[in-house]
C-alpha cells in the first residue's frame, strides 16, 4: 500500500484539486477574455477617477487609511509565500510523473524553460498559475492605497500591474513555456518585497539601502536571462518549445515595461543623487559659515 504524503505536500501538490485542474473557460473563474479585458479597463478607469478626484477636490494631504496598507502586504506576503512553495513542490512532483516522457530530448532546466510542443494547460504546474494569475488582482489594490496615501499616481505602476495580469493570462491560455521560472522568481521577490513593506508599515526600522529597488533589479534581470535561454532552446537547440507566439507577444510587453522601468528608475534616484549632490556643498559652506 503506498504511504500516505504528508499533509503539506498533500494539500499543496497531491490534492485531487490541484492534480486534477484544467484550464477552461467555462469553469475556472476569471478565465474569459472578456473578463481580462473588463478588469483591467475598470482598474485603470478607478485608478484614474480616484487621483483626479483628490486634484479636483485640491486634497492635499494624505488620506488616513488605518492598517489597511500594512495588511495588504501582509496578505500578498503571504499568497506570494505559498504559492512559490506550492509550485516548486508541484514542479518536483510534475517532473517526477512526466518526465518519462520528454528525458530523452530535456533536462528539467530545459523542462521549465521549454514546455513540449503540445503541452496543455492542466495538472499540478498550471493550478499554481491560475492561482498566481488571480493573485495578480489583489495586487492591484496596492493602486488605490498608493494614490491615498500618496495622492500620487504613477503610470508606471498602472502598466505594470496591467502587464503582469494579462501577461499571466497568456500562460495559461496557450501553456506558454518559461512560466514556472517567472512565477518562482516573481513569488520569491514578492514574498521579500511585501514582507518589508509590510515591517516598514507597521512603524519598524527600515533598510539603510533601497531594498525594493534593489528586489525588482535582480527579478529583472532573472526575467531576461530566462528570456535568453528560451530564445536560444526554442530557434537553436531543441527544436520547439510550447506558446512561443505567446512569449513572443510577452517580450514585448516586458520590454516596453523594462523602459518605464529604467525611465522610473532615472526619473526618481539617479534625479535624488544629483540633487543631493548640488544641495551637498551648500550645505557645507553654511557649516563653514557658522
Amino acid at each position: 500500500m503506498p504511504k500516505a504524503p504528508p499533509p503539506l505536500i498533500y494539500y499543496l501538490s497531491e490534492h485531487p484539486s490541484i492534480v486534477g485542474f484544467r484550464w477552461s473557460h467555462a469553469q475556472s473563474w476569471g478565465a474569459t477574455w472578456s473578463f481580462l479585458f473588463y478588469s483591467i479597463a475598470t482598474y485603470l478607469i478607478l485608478s484614474l477617477f480616484l487621483h483626479l478626484s483628490l486634484v479636483l477636490f485640491r486634497r492635499h494631504r494624505p488620506i488616513p487609511i488605518g492598517p489597511l496598507a500594512a495588511l495588504h502586504s501582509l496578505s500578498m506576503s503571504l499568497t506570494s509565500v505559498t504559492i512559490f512553495a506550492g509550485i516548486l513542490i508541484s514542479t518536483a512532483a510534475e517532473i517526477r510523473d512526466t518526465r518519462w516522457f520528454w528525458q530523452r530530448s530535456k533536462t528539467p532546466l530545459e523542462w521549465l524553460l521549454c514546455f513540449p510542443l503540445g503541452t496543455r494547460p492542466s495538472g499540478r504546474v498550471f493550478f499554481w498559475s491560475y492561482v498566481y494569475y488571480l493573485s495578480r488582482f489583489l495586487h492591484m489594490f496596492r493602486t488605490p492605497l498608493t494614490i491615498l496615501r500618496r495622492r500620487r499616481l504613477s503610470f508606471f505602476h498602472l502598466l505594470n500591474h496591467s502587464i503582469s495580469a494579462f501577461a499571466s493570462f497568456l500562460w495559461l491560455e496557450f501553456s506558454q513555456s518559461f512560466q514556472v521560472l517567472a512565477i518562482l522568481f516573481a513569488t520569491l521577490v514578492y514574498a521579500l518585497v511585501y514582507a518589508y513593506r509590510f515591517w516598514t508599515a507597521i512603524g519598524l526600522r527600515g533598510a539603510c539601502f533601497p531594498f525594493v529597488l534593489n528586489c525588482q533589479i535582480a527579478l529583472l534581470a532573472c526575467n531576461v536571462a530566462c528570456h535568453v535561454g528560451v530564445f536560444f532552446l526554442h530557434f537553436f537547440f531543441k527544436g520547439g518549445c510550447n506558446g512561443i507566439g505567446a512569449w513572443l507577444f510577452n517580450c514585448v510587453l516586458n520590454l516596453a515595461l523594462l523602459t518605464l522601468f529604467l525611465n522610473f528608475y532615472v526619473r526618481m534616484y539617479v534625479g535624488k543623487r544629483r540633487m543631493l549632490r548640488s544641495v551637498a556643498p551648500s550645505l557645507s559652506e553654511a557649516r563653514d559659515c557658522k
